[in-house]
């Protein structure tokens, strides 16, 4: 599906208003799950960059270890560490990658889905929050990115 979301979406677009609330607020929820599951990956992303990089610097620990004439647990951790599987049979890659094809491409597939019901757009909950929350004519209180390049520069600080 080609997503008609626009990254400009604000309270004054008459989208914000087309769908029912509960639906909206719905979808928002859903969205808000795929953002934390975003960060989950992130981090899971992060374990695997930062244990591949732990088995290169146990490598160069081997090494320093040989040199300094520590030949024997040098040879322990080239041959119990470096390359190590961290779960059974599987390398950190293998893990993102089960990850995303497993559950992470699953929860993307629905959440768009689940914005069908709201035109695809993206942040609907989160625009009915700003026209709620947001001071009309307070500088930094804009609808849009527009409004701000029509307030007299005074204001805009």
């Amino acid at each position: 599906m080609t997503s008609t979301s626009d990254p400009r979406l604000d309270d004054r677009d008459p989208a914000a208003d087309a769908y029912d609330p509960r639906t909206v607020e719905a979808v928002g929820k859903l969205t808000e799950a795929l953002e934390i599951i975003e960060v989950a990956r992130g981090h899971l992303y992060s374990f695997h960059r930062e244990t591949g990089s732990a088995d290169f610097a146990v490598e160069r620990a081997a090494e320093s270890l040989r040199a300094a004439g520590h030949v024997e647990l040098a040879e322990r951790l080239d041959r119990e560490l470096v390359g190590r599987n961290v779960l059974p049979g599987r390398w950190t890659f293998q893990v993102v990658e089960d990850y995303d094809q497993t559950y992470y491409r699953r929860v993307r597939e629905l959440e768009e889905q689940a914005r069908r019901l709201t035109g695809g757009h993206r942040h609907l909950h989160e625009a009915e929050l700003k026209r709620r929350r947001r001071t009309e004519g307070q500088p930094a209180h804009e609808a849009a990115p527009d409004e701000r390049a029509n307030q007299p520069s005074a204001q805009q600080d």
